[in-house]
């Protein structure tokens, strides 16, 4: 699985299925090294171990922006963090369109909402963000707009929300989506994770990846973050049992 723009992105995962042989696995890797390529082993599963660590943090971007955080604070957040842009940014670059199928179409799903209105991202310089010619990002009013439109249709009350609770709901369901990634075998190391953000998604490398940054704050302190927004959060922010488990041991992930 390379990572787009292959050219310049390091990552490749190898991903080894049931009954890929040993031969096969030392092969593929040995062909990642050829090429110049970090390759990192990963199990079958959707989102393999990179996107299904990403979907987490943003289904939490849509969220916050959903509550009233301006979509630009949580990118300028996450760019503080030391990621070379953040989830929305991250959207536009991919492309909104990507997946996007008109017919079924949500309208009450704000990228759906940018898509009909031919906002597709960076490609025609729309999208969350407007972009001059040289791809400069600007705000744009209509996404703040759309994300107040859908929060009001749906019922969702919006609210001043802190600077520690954005980087909190963005960075802790990554950590504990890659501790069921280890438990399900679908990583063989802590490391491996942390390898496939530095290298895959511009995890700041001065932080050391999602589980290095775990250690960091302390399993603990992880554990107990995640119990207190499950209270308000429900199962979503449940704590992998692996990691309690790890915290309850004074642990650490290695």
């Amino acid at each position: 699985h390379f990572f787009s723009p292959a050219n310049i992105m390091k990552l490749l995962e190898v991903v080894r299925g049931d009954k890929t042989s040993k031969e096969v696995i030392r092969t593929s890797m040995s062909l990642a090294k050829r090429i110049n390529k970090v390759a990192v082993l990963a199990g079958v599963c959707d989102g393999f171990i990179g996107n299904r660590i990403l979907h987490q943090r943003q289904i939490q971007s849509e969220d916050l922006a959903m509550e009233g955080a301006a979509p630009h604070r949580i990118d300028e957040l996450l760019f503080d963090f030391g990621f070379p842009m953040g989830a929305f940014q991250m959207a536009d670059l991919a492309g909104l369109d990507l997946a996007w199928n008109p017919e079924e179409s949500n309208h009450d799903n704000v990228k759906d909402r940018l898509c009909v209105m031919d906002r597709r991202g960076q490609k025609n310089r729309a999208g969350y963000y407007d972009y001059d010619e040289n791809r400069k990002a600007t705000p744009a009013p209509i996404t703040q707009e759309l994300f107040k439109e859908i929060a009001a249709k749906t019922g969702v009350v919006q609210r001043e929300i802190s600077d520690e609770e954005i980087l909190d709901r963005c960075l802790l369901p990554m950590i504990n989506e890659g501790a069921k990634i280890l438990d399900e075998g679908i990583a063989i190391r802590a490391s491996d994770i942390d390898v496939v953000y530095v290298y895959g998604y511009g995890w700041p490398i001065y932080r050391g990846g999602p589980m290095h940054y775990a250690n960091s704050l302390g399993l603990d302190r992880v554990v107990e973050k995640l119990r207190t927004y499950e209270q308000s959060g429900g199962d979503f922010w449940k704590p992998s049992q692996y990691l309690v488990d790890l915290a309850e041991k004074g642990g650490s992930f290695s």
